[in-house]
């Protein structure tokens, strides 16, 4: 690892490589550390049959933001994907939902059709006027369709909706087209990453920025630079797990604070035979007046695969519980949808825990009521010596689309300052 560079980016997700990426375009020297063992952040794929694979954190590839947010950004893995040979299927698939073991009949799915439109036009016309409230103040709680809706803004969010913004939930980007890899987002973006010279297991310390030059301290050493890409996630940030010396600018450290990381997480359970009929692969919401609901994907590419999402703060209490209590949780609710006899064909099972994960501590950044506007000072700059990427700092927040944006845009900030544009 090279003691000394012009630009030291800290963090190998989507942001930092991208970062890595449009510097050696522009012809900056740089240096990558990343805290863990692997590249590609919150991108990550792990096995979880022979040649299946699960995304353990951004699985839903969109092409880019909807053209009606007027955002030039697309998504750059879509054509690598397709460079590579990579099998992608458009998530195209029929929405379910099952309440008290059984699915809504006609009058009820036109009920909950209605109050979920009825729930986005409050935030709608609230925001619209100014507020900024809580989503949870704009909803009729008492509806019977209040808790499947709950469930599933706690997993967008990710929080529940006594926390969430309604400004920040209503100026979010949409995503348009969004598809499915077979062999793993994270794969994908691990592989077009795999180039870069990463120094891996390099966990940062400390930043000092009270110089002329920054010197960064890693587990494997310092390096002097004169500039740095932060790319961490805001839960590493509002930890104060790096230490900035001198400290981060009070403006700095209450827009941290005020978009703080959510919690979102999924169990993926493999079973071990075709139990999945061709009708039954799609989106499920799951409920039960005594039970606690969940959102579901069936058997997406035909990989006898579910997926279990779960947020807000029954994520994290979920995560306090342990993984076997979490594989329980989602079999029960799969069980829901097909029945106990499912439960013969249990496979292997995954587990995420975002929220302990000490290189992330928690899944994406969301704005805690009243406080939408504080986005505005994340992907800020300061000193013209430390710059700031990442998921929480794009337009498109929340995405790995973002996230590759935001390092595209520190680099060219960066390179103004060096005077390599």
């Amino acid at each position: 690892m090279s003691t000394q560079t012009d630009v030291i980016i800290i963090g190998a997700g989507s942001a930092g490589l991208s970062a890595a990426k449009e510097l050696t375009r522009l012809g900056v020297s740089y240096v990558v550390v990343e805290a863990s063992h692997r590249i590609g952040g919150r991108a990550y794929s792990e096995e979880i049959a022979p040649d299946t694979w699960f995304d353990l954190g951004c699985a839903y590839m969109d092409v880019g933001p909807d053209p009606e947010a007027r955002i030039d950004e697309s998504n750059p893995f879509v054509d690598f994907a397709i460079e590579q040979g990579a099998v992608v299927q458009e998530y195209l698939y029929d929405s379910h939902y099952i309440r008290n073991g059984r699915s809504l009949n006609e009058s009820e799915a036109k009920a909950r059709e209605q109050y979920y439109t009825d729930c986005e036009e409050a935030i709608r016309r609230s925001v619209e006027s100014g507020d900024d409230c809580a989503i949870s103040d704009l909803i009729d709680l008492e509806s019977p369709y209040a808790t499947p809706y709950m469930d599933m803004m706690a997993v967008t969010a990710p929080k529940d909706l006594d926390e969430a913004s309604a400004a920040d939930f209503f100026h979010r980007v949409e995503e348009h087209r969004t598809f499915n890899t077979l062999h793993g987002y994270g794969n994908l973006v691990a592989r077009w990453g795999k180039d870069f010279d990463v120094s891996l297991n390099a966990s940062v310390e400390s930043v000092d920025w009270s110089g002329k030059n920054v010197v960064v301290k890693t587990a494997k050493g310092s390096i002097k630079g004169r500039c740095v890409i932060c790319t961490v996630s805001n839960g590493v940030l509002a930890a104060q797990h790096i230490h900035f010396k001198p400290r981060l600018p009070d403006w700095k450290m209450a827009a941290i604070q005020a978009v703080p990381m959510g919690a979102e997480n999924k169990i993926g359970v493999h079973f071990t035979k075709d139990v999945f009929a061709p009708g039954d692969s799609g989106y499920y919401q799951v409920w039960s007046d005594t039970d606690q609901g969940a959102y579901v994907d069936v058997n997406l590419m035909s990989t006898n695969v579910v997926t279990v999402f779960m947020g807000g703060r029954f994520s994290i209490w979920m995560e306090q519980q342990g993984q076997q209590a979490a594989r329980e949780f989602a079999v029960d609710r799969i069980a829901d949808i097909f029945g106990n006899d499912i439960r013969q064909s249990v496979g292997r099972s995954i587990v995420t825990a975002w929220v302990t994960d000490p290189w992330t501590l928690g899944s994406y950044a969301s704005a805690l009521p009243g406080q939408y506007h504080q986005r505005e000072a994340l992907p800020l700059g300061i000193d013209d010596k430390l710059f700031f990427a990442g998921e929480a700092t794009a337009r498109a927040n929340g995405t790995v689309t973002g996230a590759y944006w935001s390092g595209v845009r520190a680099a060219r900030e960066v390179a103004t300052v060096l005077g390599k544009t």
